[in-house]
């Protein structure tokens, strides 16, 4: 089975921050696999811009690299990726004043038709109000201009309401992108399919039947160079404020009424409205923070994050746990336990719904125990979905039960290679299509549950808690979940 490749219009797609570290890795290998693909179009242009002096060639040289690095060998195909290269051009700009603007207004007005322009903030946020105010007042935006947004938005509710105010003084919402990569994942629009396009579980999603919901989010690496960022956000800031979030709530919204931008943002803006406070008078209940040591990751021995970091203390946590609870109808009662870190035991990202068990066996012990029902959406890596049933073991000798998986690995049951999270919104951009994307409300509503618990935190003194490198993270972490007589999903 193929999937089915719809070119997109004409665009220019301006990355600030173009010979940064996420063009290399991700923009534009993403780009190049579009273009594979035949779904960009004849003319369409991707402009690289940051301070650095660069000539056109030399940023060709630049994305030769990236795409030698980070595609696979036997998607490079040589003319294709000389194509691709024809497409890419470079302006030097002094993003903060007015240097190299001109020259970069000068090459987007050689395009005469009324392309879009996609912009693109590959930058440190401290930068985006200047980037937002020099395109709209140089005249480089009209109706068909997308200005796209990277995390974090504000590191608290004040920062995140001043930053979304600044960048509105230039754009119209409509135009503004916030991107989080997670709602580009092919298992979490899988989510999606799963639920409102088969009659098998939405019946069956609520607190009659789901028992219990685990998100987790784990990384085997440390700082890997974001030293600096990381130890002023930490992990609360840096995936659950964003990444979690959002995928607590696609497990958790009502049904939209329509696969609509607004109306699914609408359920989104829902239930981070609907989850429980967390603050000083159940934070040291509910929450967990740690900070990984040394030990030993990925097949050999690392550092602690006091080592990698260089300084001899440090409060930023690098492992989150939580206990949340949404007060509504659908799931009161329906804990969600997530869990994110960096140096964790592998690198994988998973989403468990454990369904109640059975109200009564009426098989004997012979038969073996019966364990509940399990959905396990697997982000990363190996996206795919299995179903955890119970049935019968093969063979004569009477009843023996099972657990068995029905397993949909996409990459094998398509037989088509899993398309990177940025390839699918960098044209869901162009295309002008908001559904994967967040609003400005949604944004400052997972601030308003987040920070509580930073607050929280800092009054009760809550210090990380020291957890071996290579482990699941602090020992008070499997506490949080087993004193509810519950255990987190062991990865297959």
């Amino acid at each position: 089975m193929s999937s089915q490749i719809i070119p997109v219009e004409i665009f220019d797609y301006i990355v600030f921050g173009g010979n940064g570290d996420l063009a290399e890795r991700k923009l534009l290998p993403a780009l190049y696999h579009r273009d594979l693909d035949g779904q960009i179009p004849l003319g369409a242009r991707i402009i690289g811009a940051s301070r650095t002096a660069l000539s056109d060639e030399a940023y060709r040289d630049f994305a030769r690299k990236a795409l030698d690095s980070f595609v696979a060998a036997g998607d490079r195909n040589p003319e294709a990726v000389e194509r691709f290269l024809s497409r890419l051009f470079y302006r030097q700009v002094d993003v903060k004043g007015d240097a190299g603007w001109a020259e970069l207004k000068s090459l987007l007005d050689e395009a005469e038709d009324n392309r879009i322009r996609a912009f693109y903030m590959a930058v440190s946020p401290s930068l985006f109000a200047d980037i937002a105010s020099h395109i709209n007042t140089l005249g480089l935006s009209n109706d068909r201009t997308r200005l796209v947004v990277e995390k974090p938005v504000g590191r608290d509710l004040e920062s995140a309401k001043r930053l979304n105010a600044l960048i509105g003084e230039h754009f119209r919402e409509d135009q503004v992108f916030r991107i989080d990569h997670y709602l580009g994942k092919e298992t979490v629009q899988n989510l999606m399919a799963l639920r409102f396009a088969n009659m098998l579980y939405e019946p069956l999603w609520n607190s009659a039947f789901v028992d219990h919901v685990q998100i987790t989010v784990a990384e085997s690496v440390g700082l890997e160079g974001r030293a600096g960022y990381y130890n002023t956000a930490g992990a609360m800031r840096d995936m659950v404020q964003n990444h979690i979030l959002q995928l607590v709530c696609l497990v958790a919204l009502e049904p939209p009424s329509a696969m609509d931008a607004d109306a699914l943002r609408d359920e989104k803006l829902k239930i981070l409205r609907s989850l429980k406070r967390i603050d000083a008078s159940n934070v040291e209940h509910v929450t967990v923070r740690g900070q990984y040591k040394a030990g030993a990751s990925n097949g050999g021995a690392v550092k602690g994050y006091l080592e990698d970091l260089g300084e001899p203390t440090s409060d930023t946590e690098t492992f989150v746990a939580i206990k949340a609870e949404i007060n509504n109808w659908r799931w009161a009662g329906v804990p969600f336990y997530i869990r994110t870190g960096k140096r964790l035991s592998e690198r994988m990202s998973e989403i468990v719904v454990t369904f109640r068990p059975i109200p009564h066996s009426i098989f004997d012990n012979a038969a073996g125990h019966v364990q509940q029902n399990q959905l396990v959406m697997r982000l990363q890596p190996n996206e795919g979905v299995k179903q955890w049933l119970m049935i019968k073991d093969p063979g004569p000798g009477g009843m023996r039960l099972r657990h068995v998986p029905l397993d949909m690995t996409f990459a094998e049951s398509f037989h088509v290679r899993n398309p990177d999270a940025y390839e699918r919104l960098l044209m869901d951009v162009i295309r002008g299509n908001q559904t994967l994307f967040m609003r400005r409300d949604e944004v400052e509503a997972a601030w308003e549950w987040v920070d509580p618990i930073l607050k929280a935190w800092e009054e009760r003194s809550m210090k990380p808690q020291g957890y071996t490198s290579g482990t699941w993270g602090p020992s008070s972490s499997i506490a949080l979940i087993e004193r509810d007589g519950r255990t987190w999903h062991e990865p297959d």
